[in-house]
């Protein structure tokens, strides 16, 4: 369906109050939508994807689950939320799917996803894929339910848009974020990846 995932600009970098170019176009086709989809989210889903997902084969196979999963849900999109927070929904939603459906693997940590970094030189480069790796691994020891609260996190959304996705309350969303990085802190701690 895709070859390639493109670098998306930053979502947050879209002007408040612009209205979403796929709810307000209802004549483009469901491929004009997914690849638009793709253009401003792909790097967003991708992460989601790693959140989920360690194996890079099986990260593949997600990714194109995702993508069905979107392609289908984007005629039912009408704009009351960002799109954004729409893509995320349908991407978290298929990624606890596939976290229940699979069965437990073995797979060791030093094989955990690489997100790819623009930095600019190879020894920093190098230093932060270190840290992602310690990250993703920390954050894959996890139970399921504080990965995907801190992967919403991480992702930069306010505890207001972490309780319209989860469907529970701001407060909720906010306690369970703190709590969430708590864990995650005190798992890299106990990892000694922390200083």
């Amino acid at each position: 369906m895709v070859g390639e995932w493109p670098s998306a600009p930053d979502a947050r970098d879209v002007q408040p109050g612009a209205p979403d170019r796929l709810a307000a176009d209802v004549s483009m086709s469901g491929e004009e939508r997914i690849e638009q989809v793709l253009a401003e989210h792909g790097a967003l889903v991708r992460r989601v994807a790693a959140t989920y997902e360690r194996d890079p084969a099986a990260r593949e196979d997600l990714l194109q689950e995702i993508l069905l999963a979107l392609w289908r849900a984007l005629p039912r999109f009408r704009g009351e939320s960002s799109e954004r927070t729409f893509v995320l929904r349908v991407a978290h939603n298929r990624g606890l799917t596939h976290a229940f459906r699979r069965r437990p693997r073995g797979l060791p940590l030093d094989e955990a996803g690489e997100v790819a970094d623009p930095g600019p030189g190879p020894e920093r480069s190098a230093t932060l894929a270190q840290r992602r790796e310690r990250l993703l691994g920390a954050l894959h020891r996890l139970p399921l339910a504080t990965r995907q609260i801190l992967s919403l996190g991480l992702e930069g959304l306010s505890g207001a848009e972490i309780a319209a996705l989860l469907g529970i309350t701001e407060n909720n969303a906010n306690v369970r974020l703190s709590r969430a990085r708590r864990a995650l802190r005190a798992e890299l701690e106990r990892g000694g990846e922390l200083p």
